[in-house]
């Protein structure tokens, strides 16, 4: 059985692909980037810390799920907007080029404290909306829980065009990576997960395959 360590829709709703059983426990941890922390080392450290912060709900049996997601342009991080203004100006910057999601997954096996952990980056190329776009995606208030300001399954606003990648990862899940290191750990999995994902998302993944095999994409 799985827990959690997110209370993301999005999260919840791609783990829900693999037919697991799983019940949720969030935990507030500190997102700040350390001084000098990479892009890479900052997913994996927050992934682990959302991780062993659900420790005290889990049970002998669990294997715990945390994840973090964080937009990065120029290697730069891009977290949560703060209001409006910062939301419309994050768009404006990501606005017409190609920038990177990084998602780092975190499992810990309650009955040895087993972690395994692994990370996804993807190339994601935004289209070249319009000002007046912006404006009213913001005034809709979906940029400000989301990094970067964006959500790239958002139907009316459609920020990225001409994905390559991994498209779950971008929204904050990752599965074939997760795959890889439920695997790791001898869980069962359902071999359907990959179809699934791609079914829901109506998105013809062209990297999953590699993925599986053990690559690292990015």
């Amino acid at each position: 059985m799985l827990l959690l360590a997110s209370n993301s829709p999005r999260r919840r709703e791609l783990l829900s692909l693999g037919n697991w059983m799983f019940t949720v426990s969030v935990a507030g941890v500190d997102e700040s980037q350390q001084t000098g922390e990479i892009p890479a080392d900052y997913v994996l450290r927050l992934a682990e810390a959302k991780a062993r912060a659900a420790i005290p709900n889990a049970q002998p049996g669990h294997i715990i799920i945390g994840a973090d997601t964080t937009v990065v342009d120029d290697n730069r991080i891009l977290g949560k907007p703060r209001d409006a203004a910062e939301a419309a100006a994050m768009l404006k910057l990501l606005r017409g080029h190609t920038h990177q999601v990084y998602t780092a997954v975190a499992a810990i096996r309650m009955k040895d404290e087993r972690l395994v952990t692994d990370i996804c980056v993807t190339n994601v190329p935004m289209r070249r909306y319009s000002d007046e776009e912006i404006e009213a995606y913001v005034l809709g208030g979906d940029p400000l829980d989301k990094a970067g300001a964006y959500a790239i399954q958002h139907p009316g606003f459609h920020p990225v065009e001409n994905m390559k990648g991994c498209y779950a990862s971008v929204m904050g899940l990752p599965l074939c990576h997760l795959i890889r290191v439920l695997q790791k750990m001898g869980a069962a999995v359902d071999t359907g997960i990959p179809a699934a994902c791609q079914s829901l998302l109506q998105y013809q993944c062209p990297v999953s395959s590699a993925i599986l095999r053990g690559e690292q994409i990015g």
